[in-house]
């Protein structure tokens, strides 16, 4: 038997088609105002990122790393789990927060890293993070989120809670050490844990292609005892199907699941990029016909049901956006002096000496 042979099959899950036509029938299946929802907060996030990175063009933010062309996950997710359950994201996983509860003064907030930040000024922009909505706050480490998460869903287990923990990777993270880590554990101790890799084609510059030389990422769970799952991540459907059977699954004590999501990064991979020195535009052209807000909107026609107009629904959040940023950005700077806060329970002698020494030389 050769090599190619003796790998497991695994198929694309598949269920709302390029025309917008649904291709199967599938369960659970998804009534008509969550579908409406899930398109709004899909676009809803695609005008937040177009305004974000829109400031950080105009120097008034440092960094911003956007989603466009793969909301699919994040927002399907949002929606899907429960208030109880952990977010472990990754760079594009911000919006998740977002529309999780996070409010639109407190995300923007956070790029400026000003008095309204809640994270105090202590990370970059697009790390975003809250107790409230249960989401931690991704490291810049590429990787290090995914032990993390196991260990939360270890945690949860011994506390007697059945909260699963969602931890989001894309494609470059499964050639660190610290994915292989995390299955493994996951595996051995059958950990409530939900692993979605957002296969978007590019870690930074490297096509997937030279990244791996398996058939996809998702067959790397097989060889660590965890369920895998190859799904279209650009079809909302399939990607609310996948996380709800691994979701239950890691619930009822089965198991953690690696799904991933084949999506494509439209945009640059953060600010700082510049994609068309390692692509082809006709390449980005060609992976706007499989938009998931488009494909969306296509089914959303077909079956009747009628949308917010386009440009009504920008304006409208416009304002909002436009609120929150006047009130983000008259906002004073944090005091140098708070850098010496939180690190400790109690303030060691040595950081208030230290402290102290700052002020005298102020």
């Amino acid at each position: 038997m050769s090599a190619a042979s003796a790998e497991p099959a695994l198929s694309m899950r598949r269920i709302l088609g390029q025309s917008g036509k649904l291709e199967r029938a599938y369960a659970p299946a998804l009534d008509r105002e969550f579908v409406a929802r899930v398109h709004r907060e899909l676009r809803r996030v695609r005008r937040l990122d177009e305004r974000m990175l829109a400031l950080q063009r105009q120097g008034r933010i440092g960094f911003y790393g956007a989603c466009t062309g793969q909301e699919a996950a994040p927002v399907v997710a949002a929606l899907t789990l429960r208030a109880s359950d952990w977010v472990f994201p990754a760079l594009r996983e911000s919006a998740l927060g977002f529309v999780r509860g996070l409010s639109l003064l407190e995300f923007i907030a956070q790029l400026f890293g000003n008095s309204l930040d809640i994270l105090k000024g202590r990370q970059m922009p697009s790390h975003h993070a809250s107790r409230g909505i249960s989401h931690v706050s991704w490291s810049s480490a590429i990787g290090t989120q995914l032990p993390h998460a196991v260990g939360a869903a270890l945690a949860a287990r011994r506390l007697g809670r059945d909260a699963v923990m969602l931890a989001f990777l894309g494609d470059g993270a499964t050639s660190h050490p610290d994915f292989h880590a995390a299955l493994n554990f996951a595996g051995v101790f059958r950990a409530s844990v939900v692993f979605v890799c957002q296969n978007n084609q590019y870690a930074i510059s490297l096509p997937s292609a030279r990244q791996t030389a398996a058939p996809n990422f998702a067959i790397k769970a097989t060889a660590y005892g965890v369920t895998a799952d190859l799904v279209d991540g650009n079809d909302v459907f399939a990607v609310h199907e996948a996380l709800e059977s691994a979701l239950a699954r890691a619930r009822a004590g089965a198991g953690a699941t690696l799904i991933e999501c084949v999506t494509y990064r439209i945009g640059p991979h953060s600010s700082s990029d510049d994609p068309t020195r390692y692509r082809e535009v006709a390449e980005v052209e060609m992976a706007r016909s499989t938009d998931p807000i488009a494909r969306l909107q296509r089914h959303l026609q077909s079956i009747g049901l009628d949308t917010d107009p386009e440009q009504r629904l920008e304006q409208a959040f416009d304002a909002e956006i436009d609120v929150a940023l006047a009130s983000v950005e008259a906002a004073p700077a944090l005091e140098v002096e708070t850098l010496f806060d939180d690190v400790y329970a109690e303030l060691s002698w040595p950081l208030a000496e230290q402290r102290d020494e700052l002020a005298r030389l102020r």
